[in-house]
């Protein structure tokens, strides 16, 4: 080790076969690899030496988990990095990436962060999670089941939209999940987080340049490629940046029950977020409503409730109104056991064949 360099070589393993029983990797995490190891542990972030938290699915709390100083959580930070297969140092001061078991890290360095390091890591359960886990857990209930089981029975477009640590990932996994085995999904992330349970999943994943700034493939090119693939389904993990362009193009040439997830705070604000992101790829208003009118058809809207339980609040139809573009149309709203109707209900269960005699109020 020079300074805070180090070189680790790790043995590729899927992620449900790694685990935190072998020495090298419960070193690595080191104070934290009891948290990585809880079951219920989605998240844990290290603020500091002794402002170690994590969230068990009510909210982030602070645990009792203590590192000796600030050394440590920067030792911590540039071990796991390492981990990653990239660089942590003061010429490369944040690093995000995926770690052994399926974790993935993010992690920053002073002075971009006040204080010493900061560590995020995102934590996958062992087992993937079914939409019968989720209405277990109280993410949905019976209604919200029998649309989603139909959303996608009838390869509506959709996506899945929420604030950070609402659980976009884990409702899109587990709705690929029920896909037809038939179909081939094609899954594009920046990095890898989407678990699917499906025998025919095919993962895209992008790189970040090298230390000579070379070598990086972006999210817009493995859309280009997805498309080259023969997918059934193309799935954007998260839709952040330029590649919202060539996803859009995808979906309005026939790749049916395309699908993603978003970051927007209300079911309504996914249109703006959907403008905003196409103003990177050079895309006009008009453009972006032109092509999202037919490319996504329905939004699923998760938020956290004042316990920091995360639940599906709203489902809604996107449509093309006159003199004003797309608009988001609410069908569902409320959450699970206090669903109302809204004005769009009957189009969205005409369009995924449900008839509102099967619907479970």
């Amino acid at each position: 080790m020079v300074g805070d360099r180090v070189t680790v070589v790790v043995m590729t393993t899927s992620s449900a076969d790694s685990a935190l029983d072998q020495p090298d990797l419960r070193a690595a995490f080191g104070p934290l690899a009891s948290l990585i190891e809880d079951p219920a542990v989605t998240d844990v972030l290290v603020n500091g030496p002794d402002s170690v938290w994590c969230d068990r699915g009510a909210g982030a709390h602070r645990t009792q988990v203590r590192l000796a100083d600030d050394r440590s959580v920067r030792r911590l930070a540039v071990r796991l990095a390492a981990l990653a297969g990239q660089r942590l140092d003061e010429s490369s001061p944040w690093v995000d990436g995926l770690l052994p078991r399926g974790l993935r890290l993010h992690a920053v360095l002073p002075p971009l962060v006040e204080g010493g390091a900061h560590v995020s890591l995102r934590v996958p359960r062992q087992r993937v999670p079914s939409l019968d886990d989720l209405a277990e857990w109280g993410v949905v209930d019976r209604l919200g089941l029998t649309v989603l089981d139909a959303v996608v029975a009838s390869r509506a477009s959709f996506v899945v939209s929420g604030g950070t640590g609402t659980g976009k990932t884990t409702l899109l996994g587990a709705l690929l999940s029920r896909c037809d085995p038939g179909q081939r999904i094609l899954v594009v992330e920046d990095v890898r987080e989407l678990r699917v349970v499906h025998p025919h999943v095919v993962h895209l994943q992008g790189r970040a340049r090298n230390v000579e700034g070379r070598g990086e493939v972006t999210m817009t090119t493995l859309v280009r490629q997805s498309l080259r693939m023969r997918p059934d389904r193309v799935v954007v993990g998260e839709v952040r940046g330029a590649e919202v362009r060539e996803l859009l193009t995808a979906l309005n040439t026939g790749h049916e029950g395309g699908c993603g997830t978003v970051h927007a705070n209300t079911a309504g604000d996914v249109v703006p977020r959907f403008e905003a992101l196409g103003a990177l790829a050079d895309m006009s208003r008009h453009a972006v409503h032109a092509q999202l009118s037919s490319a996504i058809e329905v939004v699923l809207h998760l938020a956290r409730d004042a316990q920091g339980r995360r639940r599906l609040r709203e489902v809604a139809l996107l449509g093309a109104v006159a003199d004003r573009g797309v608009v988001v149309r609410p069908a569902l709203s409320g959450g699970p056991g206090a669903w109302s109707a809204g004005g769009a209900l009957p189009d969205l269960l005409e369009r995924i064949g449900l008839s509102p005699e099967a619907l479970p109020w």
